[in-house]
């Protein structure tokens, strides 16, 4: 289900209708050993030496295939990047593991745009949302390694890799090729109008006031939206009720609706809803304010916690096993991408930062932030279930 129950339009709801709580060779030079054998994989070219005596005779046919073999492998190289520059030779699918209108979906879309542009080959995105986004980033671990199918991680998958721990049916770091960063972005706390706070600290008292009557939604069990909340819960010993969704979209449109209080967002998501005052922003994720949107508060102002710092990010990968030269072709044409001015003020107007860098970058962000949300989930003793 997208929500719990029918809480109350101003988004609480009586913690009594809660339901329960919500991963011996001797010396190679010995007199009378004869040189050891040289085996060629014909499918691969390459070679491989094993310790055996060897005839002379055969020593004579190894000889013959070495050339052959050695050629092979040089040359594999530049027919890797011959495939590379014949691509794309059909059309590209961009996979985002997440609903239509949220924020990776609008990156998604801007970046497919521009690269159908580029290419002369159409971008198509697909939005496959569920299971806090591990249903559409399965779907890109199994696709062909073939740059066809590509798809967008983010720091969801990283949060929800490390609550699992071993139990994660997917390796973020051996299970893909990652390509490319293409966005940072902190993230907002917002509320619907309606609730009776106009800030950190009045919302604070209220759900100390009424534990379990504040409710929060997500795009999911153990994406980042969801730690988020969960982590202000933690270093302000408040108990808010968790209300997961498919998508970060739905829950926004909710908040709107007063179906549930509050939601932590990114602003480009947020920024038709905040202009048209349908919900209001009391603070930013970041260790400092936005730089398009000063008047918010971070958490660790607003509320004096000073370890509190979530940030996003979102970036693009393929399937393990992609040719590493049409990695390199993916990762700077997103680059170029990445670099135009329309795609840098688009983005940097809706409070997200174009990104870039190499792909080895790319996965070293994504290791250290399994490991990162690893470390924060055991301080703060977080879990799965709702809180």
């Amino acid at each position: 289900m997208d929500r719990a129950g029918t809480p109350p339009r101003s988004g609480l709801h009586d913690a009594r209708d809660r339901p329960a709580a919500a991963r011996h060779s001797g010396a190679d030079g010995a007199r009378g050993r004869e040189p050891d054998e040289a085996r060629i994989d014909r499918s691969t070219g390459m070679i491989t030496l094993a310790s055996s005596r060897v005839p002379r005779k055969r020593q004579r046919g190894v000889r013959r295939w070495t050339v052959p073999a050695l050629v092979l492998a040089a040359a594999q190289p530049a027919l890797a990047q011959t495939e590379a520059s014949a691509y794309p030779n059909r059309v590209v699918t961009l996979i985002v593991p997440f609903s239509p209108g949220a924020s990776t979906d609008i990156v998604a879309r801007l970046i497919a745009q521009k690269l159908t542009a580029a290419w002369g080959q159409t971008v198509v995105v697909e939005n496959r949302p569920g299971a806090s986004g591990a249903i559409g980033l399965s779907a890109i671990a199994r696709s062909a390694a073939d740059g066809h199918t590509l798809g967008m991680m983010i720091v969801s998958h990283a949060t929800n890799a490390a609550l699992l721990g071993n139990k994660a049916p997917i390796d973020l770091v051996k299970d893909f090729a990652h390509i490319g960063q293409v966005v940072s972005q902190p993230y907002l706390l917002v509320i619907n109008p309606s609730l009776p706070v106009r800030s950190v600290p009045e919302l604070i008292a209220l759900a100390k006031s009424r534990p379990g009557a504040v409710t929060y939604g997500s795009s999911g069990v153990g994406s980042v939206l969801h730690l988020a909340g969960e982590l202000l819960a933690a270093q302000t010993r408040i108990r808010i009720t968790h209300v997961p969704y498919k998508g970060a979209a739905p829950a926004l449109s909710d908040v709107a609706g007063g179906h549930i209080a509050m939601l932590f967002t990114s602003r480009m998501s947020a920024q038709p809803l905040l202009a048209a005052g349908k919900v209001r922003a009391l603070a930013v994720t970041s260790t400092e304010r936005a730089a398009g949107a000063p008047e918010i508060p971070t958490l660790q102002e607003a509320a004096k916690l000073a370890s509190y710092e979530v940030n996003g990010w979102y970036g693009v990968c393929a399937a393990a096993g992609t040719p590493p030269a049409l990695v390199e072709r993916l990762n700077r044409d997103i680059n170029r991408v990445l670099g135009m001015p329309e795609v840098r003020e688009r983005m940097t107007a809706a409070g997200t930062l174009p990104a870039g860098g190499t792909p080895a970058q790319f996965a070293q962000l994504v290791r250290s932030e399994v490991e990162k949300w690893s470390r924060i989930i055991r301080q703060a003793g977080l879990s799965t279930g709702s809180s």
